[in-house]
């Protein structure tokens, strides 16, 4: 899965939690969750659940500090399924 169709797929998985539309419309690596999206921190963490349930993968404590914006993620995914 290259870096496009997984931020397809997070693109997917975050539209339900995002109320700044605008920002989800104009979503790119740079987009932040929490100030771009306006996405708050309990939603971020159903967002990394859904992210482990789609791709079948763990993400740890440490991963999951890391991810707040759609690079960090993307990175962290492909990451995961490289070593699955």
């Amino acid at each position: 899965m290259n870096k496009e169709e997984l931020i397809a797929q997070l693109k997917v998985l975050i539209k339900p939690y995002t109320t700044n539309t605008e920002a989800y419309d104009n979503l790119t690596e740079d987009t932040d969750f929490i100030n771009d999206l306006s996405i708050n921190s309990a939603n971020l963490v159903d967002i990394v659940l859904d992210i482990e349930e789609t791709f079948n993968i763990v993400i740890d404590d440490t991963d999951m500090q890391r991810m707040l914006d759609v690079k960090t993620a993307v990175e962290i995914i492909a990451t995961k399924l490289a070593a699955k």
